[in-house]
């Protein structure tokens, strides 16, 4: 299993551009697919997008594609998610999380950060 460590979330405005970090502890971190949630008040937690651990395949939700994007460092355990173009209805705490190799679920979770977009 990996900790994980989100950071980078904030206020902007609409229109307005963040990068969310997420770290990892973990000698496998490198072989996870690593994947960005977010949950907005009263709301269920939602999937942004996902990564394979090769960087190969990356997914998005419809509600992000075009405006996100999601990468990773496997030298620096870390995975990333680049949010351009950010609409009040971003505004969530993203989690960052991790799937094992043939795992179909992910496991691992962040505590998240606060991400507030301001119209």
């Amino acid at each position: 299993q990996v900790q994980l460590v989100e950071s980078g979330g904030g206020l902007v405005q609409a229109g307005g551009s963040l990068r969310l970090s997420c770290a990892a502890s973990g000698r496998t971190f490198s072989t996870y697919t690593m994947g960005w949630f977010r949950q907005a008040p009263g709301k269920e937690r939602e999937f942004v997008a996902r990564i394979t651990w090769s960087s190969e395949t990356t997914y998005y939700a419809d509600s992000v594609k075009g405006r996100f994007t999601i990468s990773r460092d496997n030298a620096k355990n870390t995975v990333y998610l680049q949010m351009n173009s950010l609409k009040a209805e971003d505004t969530a705490i993203y989690y960052c999380a991790a799937r094992a190799p043939l795992s179909g679920k992910f496991s691992s979770w962040g505590q998240g950060t606060q991400v507030t977009v301001s119209s």
